[in-house]
């Protein structure tokens, strides 16, 4: 399966209480500069090691292998994979193939998903990140899956607003970009919520459940307000 980040298609989520910002744990800075290596270009970069990030009620954190069972929970859901580009996952097999492509994404300085795990129970439910990052250009695009039982809850934009902070102080983009089938109402309200503009319709951009698939794209840039 290919390790792509085919996570920006995820169900209904409202807002944080009292829109809680997002906070970069204190440890990020230091770590994340570390981490940031050139790659033989001056806009080619990898991470060394995928940085621990903390929001009010989440910890976004590198995925492992033990995650097998919280990730298989949500990829074998069909509601939760019913706009995703990702076919839902039929065996825990597929899951674990799927873990260790990651785990080698990390190993290689690939920016692989961060894994959303609770803070309150340490359980994970769901996975973010960026694919598509583009260097030259300041550009990614941002993708995130939320278990469906913890839906409605407003995780989903707890952790979009980190990364947008992320991405901006740490990955040195000027736009970060986000994508999702048009039914897909709950997870363009996320992007809106956090701050996002929409753009318009991608006619047929990708092909996933058996047919092109139109898609809408929000963006928000460096100096736009952040929620």
């Amino acid at each position: 399966m290919k390790p792509s980040l085919s996570l920006a298609l995820d169900a209904d989520e409202r807002a944080c209480a009292g829109h809680p910002r997002t906070v970069v744990s204190l440890l990020l800075r230091a770590a994340y500069n570390a981490a940031m290596q050139p790659a033989g270009s001056t806009v080619e970069y990898k991470i060394r090691d995928l940085p621990r990030l903390e929001t009010p009620r989440l910890v976004l954190r590198a995925l492992s292998l033990g995650d097998v069972d919280d990730i298989f929970a949500y990829a074998s859901d069909s509601e939760v994979t019913r706009y995703t580009i990702f076919e839902r996952h039929l065996s825990s097999k597929t899951t674990i193939e799927w873990l260790r492509s990651v785990v080698d994404m990390y190993r290689d300085g690939h920016p692989g998903p961060w894994g959303m795990e609770l803070r309150s129970s340490r359980r994970l439910i769901g996975a973010c990140g960026f694919r598509n990052w583009e260097t030259q250009h300041g550009r990614a695009e941002m993708g995130y899956t939320v278990t469906r039982a913890y839906w409605n809850q407003g995780y989903a934009t707890e952790a979009v607003r980190v990364l947008i902070d992320f991405g901006f102080e740490h990955m040195n983009l000027n736009r970060i970009e986000a994508r999702a089938v048009p039914a897909n109402i709950g997870s363009t309200r996320v992007m809106e919520k956090a701050g996002m503009k929409f753009e318009g319709v991608l006619r047929q951009s990708e092909f996933f459940k058996g047919a092109y698939q139109d898609l809408v794209i929000y963006s928000i840039l460096r100096h736009d307000p952040r929620r």
